[in-house]
């Protein structure tokens, strides 16, 4: 499903995991660590699985060997984690940070909200699904708060419904 955003920046949304033609949007930095964690899957661990698999088929018995099915079925999943991150980088496209303003909360922004229920004061960057980590102030630009936040400006009090009911934030701050 394809919407136009604020700013007229095209926002595509990925409605299912099978339509795997829609794109996945993310930072550089995090297509860059993707591609760092695959070079690692790839070198590092395919060598280490292949091994295993050696040293199982090594000790007979292939029928009642659990070990050499172990390491068959790690093998397995292994391969499956290398296809979906391949396909996750082939259809990965870098968003363009230079043309993200702050006049409205988007994608990439950082967004100072206060709770007006309870006065507390939260910073949080929406980023992709796949660089979200609350740890590091980073939510999921599909989560609820970064939905009820998209297109606001600042000043703005939005009525975001959570899983624990319906909270007011003001929006205090937008930048990146």
């Amino acid at each position: 499903m394809k919407s136009s955003g604020p700013a007229g920046i095209l926002l595509v949304f990925i409605t299912s995991e099978r339509d795997m033609s829609d794109f996945i949007y993310m930072t550089d930095e995090g297509l860059q660590k993707m591609k760092e964690e695959l070079d690692h899957l790839r070198i590092v661990e395919r060598p280490k699985v292949s091994a295993h698999i050696a040293e199982a088929r090594d000790k007979g018995d292939l029928s009642e060997n659990a070990e050499y099915a172990a390491a068959k079925e790690a093998q397995g999943m292994l391969e499956m984690k290398i296809a979906k991150m391949e396909d996750l980088i082939a259809r990965a496209r870098v968003i363009d940070e230079s043309k993200i303003g702050t006049s409205s909360v988007k994608i990439l922004n950082k967004v100072k909200i206060r709770n007006r229920n309870t006065n507390t004061v939260m910073e949080y960057q929406l980023v992709p699904e796949s660089e979200a980590s609350l740890k590091l102030g980073k939510i999921a630009v599909g989560s609820p708060i970064a939905q009820g936040l998209i297109g606001r400006k600042v000043g703005e009090i939005v009525d975001i419904k959570v899983p624990s009911g319906v909270i007011a934030f003001e929006i205090m701050e937008i930048s990146l």
